[in-house]
C-alpha cells in the first residue's frame, strides 16, 4: 500500500475529503498536546518566580528591620545629613528604575 509520508498511510477506502480531515484532526490533537505542555511549563516558570518574589520580599524585610534603628539614630543625630543620603538614594533608584 503506497504512503504519504511515515505517519499517515494512504487508505483508499476514505475520500481525500476524510482524509484531509483526519490529518487536520491529528494535527490539531498535536498542537493541543503542545499547547498544553507549554502552559505546564509556563506555570511551573510562574510558581518559581513567585518563590523567589516571596524569598527577596522576605529578605528585604529583614534588611528594613536591620536597617531601621540606625536610621532612627541618624534622624535624632543628624537630620540634614539623613535627607541628603536619602534623597540622593531616592535619586540613584529613580534613574535606575527609568531604565
Amino acid at each position: 500500500m503506497p504512503q504519504h509520508g511515515q505517519d499517515y498511510p494512504l487508505d483508499y477506502n476514505k475520500t481525500t475529503g476524510e482524509r484531509a480531515k483526519d490529518r487536520l484532526q491529528d494535527m490539531a490533537d498535536s498542537t493541543a498536546d503542545q499547547l498544553k505542555t507549554a502552559a505546564e511549563r509556563a506555570q511551573d516558570i510562574a510558581g518559581k518566580a513567585t518563590e523567589q518574589a516571596r524569598e527577596y520580599g522576605e529578605r528585604a524585610q529583614e534588611a528594613v528591620k536591620q536597617f531601621k534603628p540606625t536610621v532612627e539614630k541618624s534622624l535624632k543625630e543628624q537630620p540634614m545629613t539623613t535627607l541628603a543620603i536619602a534623597s540622593v538614594i531616592g535619586f540613584v533608584l529613580g534613574a535606575l528604575w527609568k531604565k
